[in-house]
């Protein structure tokens, strides 16, 4: 079986953060890998999260398995921080969540639910979007497409011909949307855009899926849950996938979730039910730690308020280091106006540096940047903007 089979190449961001480990360069610089990093280039443990453990450790009672579903006490306190407590949806029943092993393994129950429920449903996803969306619903068996989403001349919104794009997709097919902190572009629609986009995944009778992968990292909690919160004003039905990774720091426990919206309870039920089925034919059961974590922290009071605190810090510092760079660079240069990356949210960045460019730095001066210029403003700390600010200076008045 095993005699003819060809190698396929790797990940080009692991490719990336495999030759980054490597470099033997001191001063290099990863702005490749997306994870969140502190001014040390460290990604930390969150003091919230180590009290958290430490009250686990005390308390742990089994090592049994929590069930396809996850920890059932996970759920409402992970609707809660979507939707607030109070949401329609909560108190008529019409939302279910499951516990999936990180954002990325909700993404896979929900491509293999869809392919369940309806094998013939395309899913269509911006272009560009994170480059995994395509591994994971190929995985599943469902055909992905793309609508149009990045202005690479203005650095913006393609906001026109997105919609003229959703417009012409048939009913029934899935749409997936970030609900913040776009990766990779970090360009979100404002809410009057999100206002159009929801009227319009109604009109179209859409299944609309949101990636909810970074709830906090952008303008807040609920500022970046805006935009989610039109699109169930609108749609009945909708999927949604979160992730735990980056607002609690909890990148190698892998706990994220999947949520049905359906228009009834009993809708709801019948489709949640054929979720944990998935599940059962994949993974079985998710992993219980990370489930706990973020349960004891967001069931506390005291350790809730560090917590929002310890996320202010973070999306505090990368909003600042954006704005460093952008002084930095204007400073610099005037090849290039580089102000729209501080208006952007989140870790990433479209820096509109071209392949050509992010050779150039890679080569010269040991910084890691993917090849589409997209750069990770976490990777930025105060030890390393000058080099990096002088570097992309040179690259773009070559």
């Amino acid at each position: 079986m095993f005699e003819n089979v060809k190698a396929i190449p790797g990940d080009a961001l692991l490719a990336l953060m495999m030759e980054f480990k490597k470099d033997p360069t001191p001063a290099k610089i990863d702005l490749g890998v997306g994870v969140y990093k502190d001014d040390a280039g460290l990604t930390p443990i969150l003091p919230a999260v180590k009290k958290a453990e430490a009250l686990i450790l005390e308390n742990e009672q089994s090592k049994g398995y929590i069930g396809p579903a996850g920890a059932p006490e996970l759920a409402p306190l992970l609707q809660s921080l979507m939707l607030g407590d109070q949401h329609n949806l909560i108190r008529e029943k019409r939302i279910a969540t499951t516990q999936t092993p990180g954002g990325t393994g909700a993404l896979r129950v929900a491509g293999d639910l869809i392919n369940a429920l309806n094998p013939n449903a395309k899913i269509w996803v911006s272009d560009p979007t994170w480059s995994n969306h395509f591994h994971v619903f190929a995985g599943a068996g469902i055909e992905v497409r793309t609508y149009p989403y990045y202005d690479a001349q203005q650095n913006a919104l393609a906001f026109e011909n997105m919609l003229a794009a959703i417009h012409e997709i048939p009913s029934g097919d899935v749409i997936l949307l970030h609900a913040s902190c776009h990766n990779p572009t970090g360009i979100d629609p404002t809410l009057e855009q999100w206002q159009q986009i929801s009227d319009l995944v109604a009109e179209r009778a859409l299944l609309p899926l949101i990636d909810c992968a970074y709830q906090g990292f952008g303008d807040g909690l609920e500022e970046d849950v805006q935009g989610l919160k039109l699109i169930l004003e609108k749609s009945p039905e909708a999927l949604i996938t979160t992730s735990c990774s980056k607002n609690f720091g909890l990148y190698n426990e892998r706990i994220g979730a999947l949520s049905v919206v359906a228009a009834e309870p009993e809708h709801c039920n019948n489709v949640f039910s054929q979720a944990c089925n998935c599940i059962r034919a994949n993974y079985s059961n998710p992993p219980a730690h990370g489930a706990a974590i973020v349960t004891t922290i967001l069931s506390d009071q005291a350790l809730r308020q560090q917590w929002e605190t310890e996320l202010s810090e973070m999306r505090t510092r990368i909003h600042r280091m954006r704005t460093e760079l952008v002084k930095n660079l204007s400073a610099l240069s005037d090849e290039r106006d580089f102000s729209f990356i501080a208006a952007q949210k989140g870790m990433f960045s479209y820096s509109g540096l071209s392949r050509d460019e992010v050779k150039y730095l890679k080569d010269k001066y040991a910084i890691y940047a993917v090849d589409s210029g997209r750069i990770n403003i976490a990777g930025i700390n105060d030890g390393n903007l000058g080099r990096l600010s002088q570097a992309i200076a040179e690259a773009i008045d070559r």
